[in-house]
């Protein structure tokens, strides 16, 4: 399925935006002198000429059009969308004037499309060019291939415009190519070493790929241009914690949290999310000596704050306990050399980066971040010595206290690596959330498509998804509609478009008017014919570009008792067979806990348990537990393939696990693996974890392909 939405739309937003780059005064002059409208409209309502909109501001706020959420910063992930205060009718109505009367350059076929650009135009007739570049830029956001292009020609055109050049790193960064985007951040900053937003926009880069002693001196240098700069503030903060540097990080994030929004005015979003990293940055370091294996996480967090946090609600939460403030006695994390290890340590260290890059996705909109590399090779790696542990009969440590390990023990191995790595992000356990809150649900929501953006990451699972509802819409009329069955078969032949769904639906079905939803089934191995509720689809919208299209898990206390219940089946099973195999030199053997293996992550994939990294949680598991059976993963994950959409859009854990080995290319583990230093008790705290995070091996360790 080819998803060229509006494509002749794409162009001219293009064209526009160039247009727009090069020479904001030519279009302006040539093209509006029916702008007119507009600021009569405004005089009709006692508002000044645009100059003047600034003193009359709290009378006039109704007829300006805000363009971007003041909640999001630009170069956020996810990125900002387009969206308008609640009285912007006025300026919405002019741009369909202009388009009843063709009265803006470039008009298409695209009713929706025109729409947009229209709104664009009227902009720039008021000399609002930076909030017209953004509204364009962000018709094109998820165009990034275009988009590139576009920003190429117009320098050409203007070898020193630097915004062109900050333009071009962040579609590069959104693309996932980090030398490319440094590239162009640096060519910005050539131009002029103080553009505040190339430094941000950078320095968030740079976190997000693990560069993080990097994105401090972004951050320093953004603080000292602009002191009062809320996203490099708490990034700033972020990054200092993130490295172990308590007294630093909180003294920003507190700095942050003393700058309340104004009567009126919204408040940012790093303003929202502040108190939640500092609470959690006052955690960590109490904890920061404390053997990880004697406490937990999700336990220890109270459950309403964990409940706020994972669902990015402000902080309201009645009788709090705020966490104890820095003590003294605990010092901040000191810069470890690689050299200073051990030589088996560096080893292991080097083992786990390789280990790390085979989990990097291929496709576009996932940047790759060496710090994750290594904290989930490190899980890999510590899974592979705890499962072997348990298969051979000894036992683990876990929340204070020795035992047999359990499916939830393997898995929090690589949660608290996920988790360390980064600190903004909350890796939570869903069912450890209050009672109230899982009784209502928690919605792990993906858009694929929303209006005009479609969501790169996904792209290769369009054509699956497509026929998988239209396998469900034939089921549906077979049992309900069997006279009209045929008809409505050949009108699904000819869509090739989720977009073209719609029309078809509601053509056959009256209760469809304004979407539908389709459920896909999960099959249990457990109880063979029983099936689990999975993922659910939904389609709303009445035309082409404006429509939704998004995918969502609702992770309830029945689902999940579900799911756990076939998760501890097949780890029952997956032991006893592990035990087995540590005795047997059968190749049968050693396949059959392979698919067990593949199965339980099939399951926990399906599940989607944790607030945020359920896949690369996953994926550190199954690699770790093959090695413990005596296999390798030697192959990467194919372009365009992601591990949790692979699970949850295959039929059964069989075919998910036939589908994974053909990828996996599996090898027999080499025995050099097994006289790798204990990952537990080299790193036992988060000191300690924290450290080789930091730790540069860039000069030490040999590439791999």
């Amino acid at each position: 399925m080819k998803h060229n939405m509006a494509p002749a739309g794409r162009g001219v937003v293009v064209v526009a935006l160039s247009l727009l780059y090069l020479s904001p005064a030519i279009i302006s002059t040539e093209y509006f002198s029916t702008l007119t409208f507009f600021n009569s409209e405004l005089h009709k309502h006692g508002c000044s000429s645009p100059s003047e909109w600034e003193e009359y501001a709290t009378d006039c706020e109704s007829s300006i059009l805000q363009l971007e959420d003041p909640d999001c910063e630009e170069g956020s992930d996810p990125p900002c969308e387009s969206v308008f205060s609640l009285n912007a009718e006025k300026i919405l109505s002019q741009a369909k004037i202009f388009i009843e009367q063709k009265r803006f350059p470039f008009a298409v076929d695209s009713h929706n499309t025109n729409e947009e650009l229209a709104i664009g135009y009227v902009l720039i007739g008021n000399g609002l060019y930076d909030e017209a570049v953004k509204h364009f830029s962000l018709l094109i956001y998820y165009y990034f291939f275009e988009a590139i292009e576009t920003f190429k020609e117009a320098l050409k055109l203007k070898s020193d415009f630097i915004d062109a050049y900050k333009s071009l790193g962040q579609a590069y960064r959104e693309l996932g190519d980090f030398e490319a985007a440094m590239e162009s951040f640096q060519k910005a900053l050539m131009l002029n070493q103080n553009h505040i937003q190339s430094l941000q926009l950078r320095g968030m880069m740079l976190y997000h790929h693990g560069s993080i002693q990097d994105a401090i001196g972004n951050f320093k240098r953004c603080l000292q241009l602009e002191p009062y700069n809320e996203v490099c503030q708490y990034m700033k903060g972020l990054s200092h914690v993130a490295m172990g540097q308590f007294y630093e990080g909180i003294k920003a994030q507190t700095k942050v949290m003393l700058n309340d929004p104004l009567l009126g005015q919204k408040a940012s979003s790093e303003y929202l999310k502040v108190k939640y990293l500092r609470e959690y940055s006052r955690y960590l370091h109490s904890h920061l000596d404390v053997p990880v294996a004697e406490y937990n996480v999700d336990q220890d967090l109270p459950g309403n704050f964990k409940n706020h946090w994972a669902k990015n609600l402000p902080f309201l939460i009645e009788d709090y306990e705020e966490q104890p403030g820095l003590q003294p006695h605990i010092k901040d994390v000191l810069p470890q050399n690689f050299e200073s290890y051990h030589t088996e340590v560096q080893k292991l260290i080097c083992t786990a980066d390789h280990l790390g890059a085979l989990m990097q996705y291929n496709t576009p909109g996932f940047l790759p971040n060496r710090r994750i590399h290594r904290a989930m090779g490190l899980a890999t790696l510590e899974v592979m010595q705890a499962t072997q542990r348990t298969w051979s009969n000894s036992k683990v440590r876990v929340n204070g206290r020795t035992r047999q390990m359990q499916w939830r023990d393997m898995f929090d191995i690589a949660v608290k690596w996920r988790r360390i790595a980064d600190p903004d992000q909350p890796v939570l356990w869903l069912d450890q959330m209050p009672a109230r809150s899982l009784s209502r649900g928690f919605n792990n929501h993906i858009n694929l498509i929303r209006g005009q953006i479609i969501n790169i990451r996904y792209l290769a699972y369009f054509d699956d998804i497509l026929n998988f509802i239209k396998d469900r819409i034939l089921v549906y009329h077979g049992a309900y509609n069997p006279r009209g069955l045929l008809e409505v078969r050949q009108a699904l032949e000819n869509v090739n478009n989720v977009e073209d769904l719609l029309p078809i639906m509601k053509q056959f079905n009256r209760k469809t008017r304004d979407g539908f939803t389709v459920n896909s089934k999960v099959p249990s191995l457990k109880d063979p014919g029983k099936e689990y509720d999975g993922f659910t689809i939904t389609i709303t919208g009445d035309r082409v570009g404006d429509m939704l299209f998004s995918v969502e898990t609702q992770t309830t206390e029945e689902r999940t008792q579900h799911y756990q219940s076939e998760i501890e089946s097949i780890y029952k099973d997956l032991t006893a067979k592990g035990k087995a195999l540590m005795l047997s030199t059968e190749l049968g053997d050693a396949d059959a806990v392979c698919n067990l293996i593949l199965s339980l992550v099939y399951y926990f994939c399906n599940l989607m348990p944790l607030s945020r990294g359920s896949s690369v949680v996953a994926y550190s598991v199954v690699m770790g537990a093959l090695m413990a059976s005596g296999k390798e993963v030697m192959g990467r994950i194919p372009k365009g393939k992601l591990v949790d959409f692979e699970a949850m859009t295959t039929p059964s854990p069989d075919s998910f696990s036939k589908m994974a080995k053909n990828w996996m290319n599996l090898k027999s583990l080499p025995l050099w693996y097994q006289s790798l230093p204990s990952v537990a008790e080299t790193f036992p705290t988060s000191r300690t974890m924290i450290e080789v995070l930091n730790t540069d091996s860039t000069s030490h360790c040999p590439k791999k392909s």
